[in-house]
C-alpha cells in the first residue's frame, strides 16, 4: 500500500533514492522495482534487518532490474551518514510526526538532496488524525507516537522554510480512517471487536484484489477523509548550474 504516488512523483531508472524511516519498506521495494539505487534507513534494527531479507528475496526472484540497487541500513534521521548532495530523491513517509525535532530531520533531508532533487513528504491529515487523538488518548500517547498533528499550510511553510518549493499536494488512505476511527472507539489493541475484524477484512480485500468499486470508492472519499497528506517538492537548483545548463 503506497502513500506517494508515483504518477506525480516520477522516479528515474538509476536515481539515487533515500527512504527515510523507511519502516517495513514499502516505498523502497516499489523504488528497487523501478530500478533506482536505493537506501531504506531506519532507526529500528529490527524492521531494517527484515526489510534487508526482502531485498536479497527480490534480488533472487528477479524482482528489480538489472542494475538497480537496494542497501537497508539503521541510521539517524537527524544525522544523516551521507554526504551532502547525495541523493536524487528523498522520501519520508508517515515518520515527521514522531520526531520532536522536524526542522532538523528537514534540514538534513535537504542537506543530503542534490540541487534539482525531489522530496515526497507523507503526514497523517488534520481532520481525521484529529478524530483519532479525540477518541483515544491510548493512540498517540506511547512511546515513540505521534506528538503533533500538522495543517498542510503549517508542514508546506516548515518545507519552504527549509529551502524546499513544494510543486503538489493530495490526500491518500480514505478507506483507512474509518477504520482507525473504529480501532480508536473500541480500544487500539482490541483487534476482536467486530466491527474492527469486519473493516480490516474490507481492506486486505481491497489490497490484495484491487476491485474497480473500493478504487473508485477511494478516489472519491481521499479529498474528504483521506487519512495522509502528500506534498512533493525539489531542491532548487543553484542560479550559475542553472545558467550553465
Amino acid at each position: 500500500m503506497l502513500t506517494v504516488d508515483f504518477s506525480r512523483f516520477p522516479l528515474a531508472p538509476g536515481d539515487r533514492v533515500l527512504d527515510l524511516g523507511c519502516g517495513a519498506g514499502r516505498h523502497a521495494f516499489e523504488c528497487y522495482r523501478r530500478g533506482a539505487h536505493v537506501v531504506a534507513l531506519d532507526r529500528n534494527g529490527e524492521e531494517i534487518r527484515e526489510v534487508a531479507k526482502w531485498f536479497a528475496a527480490m534480488k533472487e526472484a528477479g524482482e528489480a532490474p538489472a542494475g538497480a540497487t537496494a542497501t537497508a541500513m539503521e541510521g539517524d534521521a537527524l544525522a544523516l551518514p551521507f554526504p551532502d548532495e547525495t541523493f536524487d530523491v528523498v522520501i519520508i513517509s508517515e515518520v515527521m510526526e514522531h520526531i520532536p525535532d522536524d526542522k532538523g530531520v528537514l534540514a538534513e533531508m535537504v542537506r543530503v538532496l542534490r540541487p534539482g532533487g525531489r522530496i515526497a513528504v507523507t503526514v497523517p491529515r488534520y481532520g481525521p488524525e484529529k478524530i483519532c487523538w479525540a477518541l483515544s488518548d491510548a493512540y498517540h500517547e506511547v512511546e515513540g507516537g505521534h506528538i503533533r498533528i500538522y495543517k498542510a499550510d503549517e508542514l508546506l511553510g516548515r518545507m519552504r522554510e527549509a529551502g524546499l518549493e513544494p510543486y503538489g499536494t493530495h490526500h491518500a488512505h480514505g478507506l483507512h480512517s474509518p477504520y482507525w476511527w473504529l480501532k480508536c472507539a473500541f480500544g487500539v489493541d482490541n483487534d476482536k471487536a467486530l466491527p474492527v475484524r469486519a473493516y480490516h477484512k474490507l481492506l486486505v480485500w481491497d489490497i490484495m484484489k484491487k476491485p474497480a468499486a473500493t478504487r473508485l470508492a477511494e478516489r472519491a472519499l481521499n479529498p474528504v477523509i483521506g487519512k495522509s497528506f502528500v506534498a512533493y517538492a525539489t531542491k532548487p537548483r543553484r542560479e550559475g548550474r542553472a545558467a550553465a545548463a
